[in-house]
């Protein structure tokens, strides 16, 4: 079986989109994060929901995660409002980790590979031109590799 035969089509943003465009893609895909992809669709890093997380949260529940309790369930919705007028580059990590690529022909256990060695649950498979054509999470890898 071949990277080909498991990558999903997904949605990927780039660096100007705004940031809670993004968390609602994130969201509404169920994903452990977003690939980033430059103007031509070639990937160039992962935006990681942890980090849009990171940044929508107050400081002083991040500090020290017992002050979360003063905001109330009704409340959480604001939260996201602490991402303002950011865009995904805003979200990024100054270190951008570079997002692991492999092409339609890697084997699952090339792909099992990347992911164990850049700690990523997202692998992009691109063409001959370096540009996205789908992508293989952690869970279709496992799915896929365990036969479920």
């Amino acid at each position: 079986m071949r990277a080909s035969d498991v990558a999903i089509s997904m949605e990927t943003v780039t660096e100007d989109m705004p940031a809670r465009e993004a968390a609602r893609i994130l969201a509404a895909q169920d994903l452990p994060g977003l690939i980033v992809v430059d103007t031509m669709g070639r990937p160039s890093t992962v935006l990681a929901g942890t980090q849009v997380l990171r940044m929508a949260l107050p400081s002083y529940c991040q500090d020290d995660p017992a002050l979360a309790r003063v905001i109330d369930e009704a409340a959480a919705d604001v939260i996201l409002k602490g991402i303002g007028n950011r865009t995904v580059a805003d979200l990024l990590p100054r270190n951008r980790p570079g997002l692991p690529a492999v092409s339609a022909d890697a084997t699952l256990l090339e792909v099992a590979s990347v992911m164990a060695r850049t700690n990523v649950p997202l692998v992009a498979v691109v063409d001959h031109d370096q540009v996205m054509t789908g992508a293989i999470t952690l869970d279709g890898l496992l799915d896929r590799m365990l036969g479920t």
